[in-house]
């Protein structure tokens, strides 16, 4: 795993591997949404603002509504749409690139938005397509650093699907880069996770950095 910071297009390396904080332990299926009202309400008064005048008033509500729908992948197994795979006598590169996201940075709460791109080589059985964007929206649906979250959904289809191989790209741009301390909007960071013959065989890696690459 390599994470690139950039203000140019895709480029990958597969020279390392990153190493994951420990895996977030799923928790209760359900959010405390009264104290996140209050901690917000706290954090208006803390910053020298009324909770209660009319802009304010319904905010510590919304933002409670807010959190329980952007952590929602707290609460959810994203493997559990790999569980229903086909056999198929198919060995090459299947590629879904361009699957759209928004997380959230476990840093500083503040979104960052992007795109995946996700291949795998099937070992007799395969997926339906959707359920690869599946797995990236509820992954993507915790806070989290880019790195994790790419190496997450690597492992994951490499795991349930046994596959041959999986290559995982992301490309995402950090609001906490972008509106906040260094103020540069528009760079975006690359991260890959390279799995089985993308990582152990320089074809195979060539030929789907250029498919990712392609178009």
């Amino acid at each position: 795993m390599m994470t690139l910071t950039l203000e140019s297009p895709l480029a990958t390396s597969s020279e390392s591997r990153y190493v994951p904080d420990p895996k977030p332990q799923f928790l209760p299926k359900s959010v405390d949404l009264p104290a996140i009202e209050r901690a917000v309400r706290t954090i208006l008064t803390a910053v020298g603002e009324d909770p209660d005048r009319p802009g304010l008033k319904d905010t510590p509500r919304r933002v409670a509504r807010m959190y329980k729908e952007m952590f929602s992948g707290l609460h959810t197994d994203p493997a559990r749409h790999l569980h229903v795979t086909f056999p198929e006598d198919y060995d090459e590169i299947v590629l879904v690139r361009d699957i759209s996201f928004t997380s959230m940075c476990e840093h500083h709460l503040l979104p960052f938005r992007g795109v995946a791109h996700v291949a795998y080589v099937p070992n007799g059985r395969v997926t339906g397509l959707s359920k690869l964007a599946r797995v990236v929206d509820e992954v993507a649906h915790r806070p989290q650093v880019q790195e994790r979250m790419t190496c997450e959904v690597a492992d994951m289809i490499e795991r349930e699907l046994e596959t041959l191989g999986v290559a995982v790209v992301v490309k995402a741009e950090h609001s906490c880069m972008s509106i906040r301390g260094i103020c540069k909007p528009g760079s975006q960071t690359v991260t890959s996770a390279l799995r089985g013959i993308f990582k152990t065989n320089e074809s195979s890696r060539a030929e789907i950095m250029s498919l990712i690459n392609s178009g």
